[in-house]
């Protein structure tokens, strides 16, 4: 990479101690991730799902029960089982057949299709993929991000910066060998859906949505209404126990009707009774009954909002700022953490506002993979996470809209932006060696922002990583934190490149080069947008996008020229020659290369000199001119002479002599590569020496010597047997 936008803030080895990708659930197994390890998804909305009791919450984990909706089981399952139009008509299915469930936020749709998925794990041994398609802020999720998280869910290595169209491609071909329950939650149109339909019968596609998918072919629709009396009173008695509903049978069904039969309205309410073991369910219809509705509503969205109000109005006023203020938590993902920097609290005083948001169903949690890596410390960066349901976010955010000053939430973001910078410091300051001067401020740290090792802290990266990118998405598009957001941005590129290396995490990276370039270019900071530009273009042209390469190289060296910045302008001329070498332009090729060289010449710069004068080399080499070639490779073993690099020297005086062999010269092609025989000798580099022997044995054999060239390749042979290994010279060919 050409920078990591060291120039953005503080360094963070210098600061002082003072947050969605598919799940593969296969048969048989829990979440998991390419690796087999944990999943980096998310878990969804439990939907009509109950939830534990406050005490059960605090306490333990119990695993959540679904309730009704039995009619709609058995008419999806029948769906699965009737033949298509297709198979009427006499065809073969050509893809996958998708069954729709749609219905209102709140209403348990999610839930409804995460039960009809686990019926159906067993006859899909490649297992479920689960991917969001709208973001929590209701803004859709591009294909090419739903594409990546199938194909990750399968650790298929996906290029950065590829498009829509490779993406969609590699997942039509991923699944046409699989057979996978695909679950795409909260689509938003058919437009989303449609590319990510396998072309294979085998598989099948549950979309849950709030309409219709039009233009999908065959679809199977279910649509949600509200849950029967029966099973909302059952879910109900979840959370009151049985006394309080037997005692008063009518009253609950009362409280079930205001509820619209609305599972998430239902947890509401049956997490309020739930907090107050004296309220009988006639207490909370009647006060649920004395709530007006909201005209400006929609009317399925009313009951929904009247139980949330009966719930939200009890809460004490700093606890009830807490609440609004985690509509601001990036993906609906919400931690320890993040609480605490939004509501400005301790950690742990807002790990129990979240367990107890928890058991009044304002939160659905924990999600995505556990904890493991805690060490018994209430106070660790391996809390859970919890999601904010997205039925109750539009909510939240008119609460905060009205109650809020625009200060204060402004405020809220940054302590949560600078939060998130510190965990991502200590993140990757772990990885640096014992000792180091990261290390030892690392250890200046609260003990709640570090962690206890290595592993800890990867895992930390990965289950974050949803709430992290998003975050970062956020930041930029907020427009009034760029500071910060370019904190962010260089703390989790470098994070991310320690933790997995930069190979690895291209993909992500390729997307947070992105939000810089968008920051610099919207502040005209040139230096930065040199920087992003020539990171992106690495990326374009390390995945063959040469043409794109190419001009980001050429916005770079504008955007250089504009900042008087000369590592970048040098920078960025070097590369466009590299990318039209690969073009195989040699002319222009050579043309850049020497205009990067006169800039190195210029400030003295003998590395940059040497390994200049042999990129010229090259290029001339593949063009034809020798004669340049060999001036350019000779002034390279001189750059090299220069600076005492034995091998470089050694490598050059190769080159020059595969040069001369080129132009026909072999008698001074193989004194020139004896000479580099012994620089090679002298540097102690063995497997160069062995390679460079060989070269020689090859040259003797075109001279007609195959005695001496016998001889040559007898030392390669020992030298190569004494090293155990084998070393090869990657030269220029002018005719490979």
């Amino acid at each position: 990479m050409a920078a990591l936008y060291d120039e953005v803030g503080p360094d963070d080895d210098e600061e002082e101690a003072p947050v969605a990708r598919g799940v593969t659930r296969p048969a048989g197994g829990g979440p998991t991730g390419p690796g087999g390890g944990p999943g980096r998804g998310t878990a969804g909305l439990h939907g009509i799902a109950s939830q534990p009791s406050p005490g059960a919450a605090r306490g333990g984990a119990t695993a959540p029960a679904f309730f009704g909706r039995l009619r709609e089981l058995k008419a999806l399952r029948g769906d699965i089982e009737r033949a298509g139009l297709n198979t009427l008509s006499g065809r073969k299915e050509p893809r996958a057949r998708v069954l729709l469930i749609a219905g209102r936020p709140g209403s348990g749709r999610t839930a409804l299709a995460e039960e009809l998925a686990g019926q159906l794990r067993d006859g899909y041994p490649d297992g479920i993929v689960r991917v969001r398609l709208t973001e929590p802020g209701g803004e859709p999720v591009p294909t090419e991000r739903a594409a990546r998280a199938i194909l990750g869910a399968f650790g298929i290595t996906t290029p950065p910066g590829a498009g829509e169209d490779e993406l969609s491609e590699m997942v039509r071909e991923a699944l046409a060998v699989r057979r996978v329950l695909l679950f795409l939650d909260e689509a938003a149109d058919a437009e989303q859906v449609d590319p990510l339909v396998p072309d294979n019968p085998d598989c099948l596609v549950i979309a849950v949505a709030q309409g219709p998918l039009t233009g999908i072919p065959d679809v199977r629709p279910c649509t949600l209404g509200g849950m029967d009396a029966k099973a909302a009173i059952e879910l109900l008695t979840r959370f009151t126990g049985a006394v309080r509903i037997t005692v008063d049978p009518q009253a609950a069904e009362s409280l079930a009707e205001e509820c619209g039969g609305q599972p998430a309205a239902l947890v509401l309410i049956g997490g309020w009774l739930a907090a107050r073991p004296t309220a009988s369910v006639a207490d909370a219809t009647k006060r649920l009954r004395a709530l007006p509705h909201d005209p400006e509503r929609p009317v399925g969205d009313r009951p929904l909002a009247r139980a949330f109000r009966l719930v939200y109005e009890t809460l004490p006023p700093s606890v009830a700022r807490s609440l609004r203020l985690l509509s601001l938590a990036p993906a609906g993902l919400v931690d320890a953490h993040t609480a605490s920097a939004l509501a400005g609290c301790s950690v742990s005083a807002a790990r129990t506002a979240l367990r107890d948001f928890t058991a009044l169903g304002l939160l659905r949690g924990p999600v995505g993979p556990a904890a493991d890596d805690r060490t018994g410390d209430d106070d660790r960066t391996g809390d859970d996470q919890y999601l904010v349901p997205g039925c109750l976010l539009p909510l939240l955010r008119d609460l905060r809209e009205k109650h809020d000053r625009e200060a204060e939430v402004q405020l809220a973001r940054a302590r949560m932006l600078e939060r998130t910078v510190r965990l991502l410091q200590s993140c990757r300051a772990i990885t640096e060696p014992d000792g180091s001067p990261a290390r030892k401020r690392l250890a200046g740290l609260p003990r709640s922002l570090r962690y206890p090792n290595t592993a800890a802290a990867a895992g930390w990266l990965d289950s974050r990583e949803p709430a992290l990118l998003a975050s970062a998405r956020l930041a930029v598009a907020d427009g009034e934190l760029d500071t910060l957001a370019r904190r962010l941005i260089a703390a989790l590129v470098r994070a991310l490149a320690a933790h997995r290396g930069t190979e690895a995490a291209a993909p992500e990276l390729y997307g947070l080069h992105q939000l810089v370039l968008d920051i610099a270019e919207r502040r005209e900071l040139h230096r930065e947008q040199a920087a992003a530009l020539l990171n992106i273009g690495d990326l374009d042209a390390r995945t063959g996008r040469t043409q794109d390469a190419l001009a980001r190289y050429r916005a770079a060296l504008d955007a250089g020229r504009a900042a008087n910045d000369l590592y970048a302008t040098g920078r960025a001329m070097e590369s466009v020659g590299g990318a039209y070498q690969d073009l195989q332009d040699w002319q222009r090729a050579a043309d850049w290369y020497g205009r990067a060289l006169a800039q190195r010449l210029s400030r003295g710069e003998r590395a940059d000199e040497a390994r200049l004068y042999g990129r010229l080399g090259t290029v001339h080499t593949y063009a034809g001119h020798y004669g340049e070639a060999l001036r350019s490779w000779r002034a390279a073993v001189a750059g090299y002479r220069r600076l005492r690099d034995l091998p470089g020297q050694a490598r050059a005086l190769s080159e020059a002599a595969r040069v001369q062999e080129y132009a026909g010269r072999p008698q001074e092609s193989l004194e020139t590569c004896q000479e580099a025989v012994e620089w090679a000798r002298l540097a102690g580099d063995v497997r160069l020496q062995a390679a460079l022997q060989l070269r020689v044995a090859d040259t003797l054999d075109r001279l007609g010597d195959p005695t001496a060239a016998r001889l040559h390749r007898a030392t390669a042979d020992r030298l190569l047997e004494t090293e155990g290994n084998t070393y090869e010279i990657r030269g220029t060919s002018a005719g490979e």
